[in-house]
């Protein structure tokens, strides 16, 4: 499915159910309650985030002075960023997918499955590329040559 689809129809169904489940709480706690409980949601969640992002950070800076590259924290930094921008969207349906990615289990497992998606992905496009062998390696190719200064004097036979 394009991807170009996939987002169409992400950005037309997830406000209508967003606004269905407001509707549906409204009506059974009170628009004010309910208001209330959006607002609490999203301070609650920008202060999660914010503590999750700081070790996040912590632990890439750890992994680059270990000598190491910090490819899991840097995705799940990626997700974190998408994870305040459900958490700060009004609704229900986008505050509980963002609570779940702040838990750093649920975090990490997207981070490494992402992970491996990319390289899977970066090894089967290596073999496509043009300077490649069939195994997504250089050519070894074997051959003698001469060195020629111009001057009629080859120094390499």
């Amino acid at each position: 499915m394009p991807v170009f689809l996939i987002l169409l129809i992400g950005l037309i169904s997830i406000p209508l159910a967003e606004l269905y489940v407001l509707l549906e709480i409204g009506g059974s706690i009170g628009a004010a309650s309910t208001i209330s409980l959006v607002i609490l949601t999203a301070v609650l969640g920008a202060w999660l985030l914010r503590q999750q992002g700081m070790a996040t950070i912590a632990r890439a800076q750890a992994s680059m002075n270990a000598g190491e590259l910090p490819a899991v924290e840097l995705m799940e930094g990626l997700i974190l960023l998408l994870t305040g921008i459900l958490l700060l969207t009004p609704g229900f349906i986008t505050d509980t997918l963002g609570f779940l990615m702040l838990l750093p289990p649920v975090r990490r497992r997207f981070a490494l499955g992402f992970a491996k998606r990319m390289i899977v992905r970066h090894a089967g496009q290596r073999g496509r590329s043009p300077g490649a062998g069939p195994a997504g390696g250089p050519h070894t190719f074997d051959g003698e040559f001469k060195v020629d200064n111009n001057d009629g004097n080859d120094l390499l036979k």
